[in-house]
């Protein structure tokens, strides 16, 4: 890598966590987060069927927020085929992407996913939605007032974080 060569993370992204930024209208923070690339599977597109976040998925979509993948190699495919024995389409798809090309992986699941994804990628690649507010306020691209002000509004959702403020966790 040369001189001023930026690293870019590439970030396969889950449904929980686009409806989550959907809710809360901060889709278009995933396009401006420095050094991330956020890609979203086919399989995963397919899991968002309300017509209000369809439309903004593919709004992000077509305005180059998520570039959207399709999972065409055979070893994927493989992993991909083994996953869905034990979870859905969409999770299947980013854990078979993130393990096949050394990706992170955005999502909020637990249980089976998160045990697998532990397994399969190892520590630190997995980000979730209050890790995604805390990568938006530390490139300055998100205050801490408008994370808190997301937070509480995913409450209303019924998601819920186990902390009370992101100034606790900075």
């Amino acid at each position: 890598m040369g001189a001023g060569t930026a690293v870019v993370r590439v970030v396969v992204t889950d449904a929980n966590i686009l409806i989550n930024l959907i809710h809360v209208r901060c889709l278009a923070l995933l396009g401006g987060l420095p050094g991330y690339e956020f890609v979203v599977p086919d399989e995963v597109v397919r899991e968002v069927t309300d017509t209000d976040q369809c439309g903004a998925l593919q709004a992000a979509i077509t305005s180059s927020v998520l570039r959207l993948i399709t999972i065409d190699d055979l070893p994927t495919l493989e992993l991909f085929a083994e996953l869905r024995a034990i979870m859905g389409p969409g999770e299947a798809a980013c854990l078979s992407l993130a393990a096949k090309r050394g990706w992170l992986i955005a999502s909020d699941e637990r249980r089976v996913f998160r045990r697998e994804a532990l397994g399969r990628l190892g520590p630190g690649r997995i980000v979730n939605t209050a890790g995604i507010f805390l990568l938006a306020i530390r490139a300055g691209v998100m205050t801490i007032e408008e994370a808190d002000d997301a937070k509480a509004e995913l409450e209303h959702h019924r998601f819920r974080m186990a902390f009370t403020s992101f100034r606790d966790l900075m």
